[in-house]
């Protein structure tokens, strides 16, 4: 896969730009709401003023979350397998196998209650082969990390692995295994933020200079996929793909545009932070999903953005205990036995688990 090379330069791409922290922003809040959002009206019934702003993200948000994710995977294709994989597999292992557990340990009574002690511990052994839950994400990250870095080994030429990526999502595949079901729906995304990087990076400086354009594209993608969406054909084999790259290249302009006007510093953060609140948000937005109702104040739509609130709030809440505190570090910083090659300097809790 050396022929990507062509492409850019890999020590030439930075470790943290403003932008890209921005989209991860954007990303992780449209994949929380969508959770609380759609978990709220299932229970309620009904659904609220919240759904179509969730219908409205879903051609894109999986799709630019995997897009961003590959940006710097040209940074780190050149390592030796060791590192490669303490950094790229043990790493998300790590994350996952402790918040599978602790996610288990706080539905297990219900689970044992319904259905006994040996069908739920299958069901925890289960998922070790089937993601479980919110965290096939990074379950799934993984899997792209080591696909990338065996084809790179390989040599294979980088738009021949984008064809064949692309074929895949096209064509519908409902194998029944999760983890095969959604690399062929995800992985084109994941790769062309690898091989695009650069251009993606051009994109993001033009759209800062030239913000009036930007805002035109913007507002031209926003209807189509509104659409898309309104009509309901985003699902359409090659039309999902298309939208999904679409998608992924409004929130470049959209994050650019906030990264150079400074706003939103508070999204920037989030982002830099997104895999805190992924793991973590699901126990605040099942607390927030049982205790909101029983007030009785609130409309459905009301609720899901009080539950998405409490969602995204909750892990930012426990992070900052974490750091003040020094205790509870290893919920998001792995621990050195839990490294299979020589730790990376020392870094914040937020970083570390990124």
């Amino acid at each position: 896969m050396s022929a990507v090379d062509t492409l850019h330069t890999r020590s030439s791409l930075p470790k943290r730009i403003d932008w890209i922290d921005h989209a991860k922003g954007i990303c992780i809040v449209l994949v929380v709401m969508m959770h609380s959002v759609l978990g709220m009206e299932l229970a309620a019934g009904e659904t609220g003023w919240m759904h179509p702003v969730v219908q409205f993200a879903a051609p894109f948000r999986m799709p630019d979350f995997f897009l961003i994710s590959g940006l710097f995977v040209a940074n780190v294709l050149d390592r030796d397998w060791r590192l490669y994989l303490d950094r790229k597999v043990v790493h998300f292992l790590y994350f996952y196998t402790l918040w599978l557990t602790i996610q288990f340990a706080v539905k297990a009574p219900g689970m044992i209650a319904a259905d006994g002690f040996e069908a739920t511990l299958g069901e925890y052994l289960l998922a070790f082969l089937q993601p479980f839950g919110t965290l096939w994400f990074i379950y799934l990250l993984a899997v792209f990390f080591v696909v990338t870095k065996i084809l790179h080994e390989l040599k294979v030429p980088w738009p021949l692995t984008l064809l064949g990526a692309a074929t895949l999502q096209v064509v519908p595949i409902d194998t029944g295994i999760y983890i095969l079901d959604y690399f062929a729906e995800r992985f084109v995304f994941f790769f062309a933020g690898y091989v695009f990087a650069p251009r993606l990076f051009a994109l993001a400086a033009l759209a800062a200079d030239r913000r009036l354009a930007a805002l035109m594209a913007i507002a031209i993608w926003a209807c189509l996929n509104g659409a898309a969406v309104a009509f309901g054909i985003y699902l359409l084999p090659g039309l999902s793909l298309v939208l999904g790259a679409a998608g992924g290249i409004a929130v470049v302009l959209v994050s650019s545009l906030l990264a150079s006007s400074g706003r939103l510093s508070g999204l920037r953060w989030m982002g830099a932070h997104s895999i805190v609140i992924y793991l973590a948000f699901f126990f605040p937005m099942a607390v927030a999903r049982i205790l909101l109702p029983k007030l009785g104040l609130f409309d459905t739509g009301t609720l899901s953005l009080l539950v998405t609130l409490a969602a995204v709030t909750g892990p930012v809440v426990l992070y900052i205990a974490v750091e003040r505190t020094g205790y509870g570090r290893f919920l998001f910083q792995r621990p050195v036995w839990a490294h299979v090659a020589r730790p990376a300097a020392t870094k914040s809790a937020g970083q570390a688990a990124e």
